[in-house]
């Protein structure tokens, strides 16, 4: 994937969601997107990349060649780290239940489609094809660190890690290779 590989995870999920959640518990598509829970939204279900770390695990230096005098620098693998948020705009005294049935939704689906295959990408490199979503088991304390938006209260949410993600390098560097060998051999 190239340098789009975060927007195009967001969006994958948020497709994912609109195709499962439309419309037996969420009226419209419409309602469903990214943003961040200090945003104005009419979202019932927002979708937040509150982190972004490097996959260390997946560190390489080891150059990638794509023809005998070409090689790309390897690419850098990320974890995206998601807050999902429920809100209902019904009636108050439903509210708190259309709001767990939402989020209930929302962990069936997305552990349905634990392993995800992200559009783009290229399926003949390890791990470039292929995303893990997973619950995370994160504190109250951790939650409401990571959700500080000062004018709205805190809302049971749901925490999730993606990755791995590759981001390519568009650095290339040219390459000669021995193409041919010769020895000689005197006697003493």
């Amino acid at each position: 994937m190239s340098y789009t590989a975060i927007a195009d995870t967001g969006i994958y999920l948020t497709n994912l969601l609109k195709k499962h959640l439309v419309p037996g518990v969420v009226k419209t598509a419409d309602q469903i997107g990214l943003g961040s829970p200090s945003d104005k939204s009419d979202y019932n279900v927002l979708v937040w990349l509150y982190d972004v770390r490097e996959c260390g695990q997946l560190r390489s230096h080891t150059m990638i060649t794509t023809d005998s005098s070409r090689q790309k620098y390897p690419p850098v693998y990320v974890d995206l780290f998601y807050m999902i948020m429920a809100r209902s705009d019904g009636d108050i005294s439903c509210r708190a239940r259309e709001e767990h049935y939402m989020l209930g939704k929302i962990i069936q689906v997305l552990n349905d489609y634990a392993v995800i295959r992200l559009p783009g990408a290229d399926e003949t490199e390890d791990g470039g094809a292929l995303c893990s979503v997973a619950l995370q088991n994160l504190s109250i304390e951790d939650k409401m660190h990571i959700f500080s938006a000062p004018e709205t209260g805190y809302r049971a949410s749901l925490f999730y890690e993606a990755g791995p993600v590759a981001i390519k390098s568009a650095k290339e560097r040219q390459v000669t290779r021995a193409v041919d060998l010769q020895f000689s051999l005197e006697e003493v």
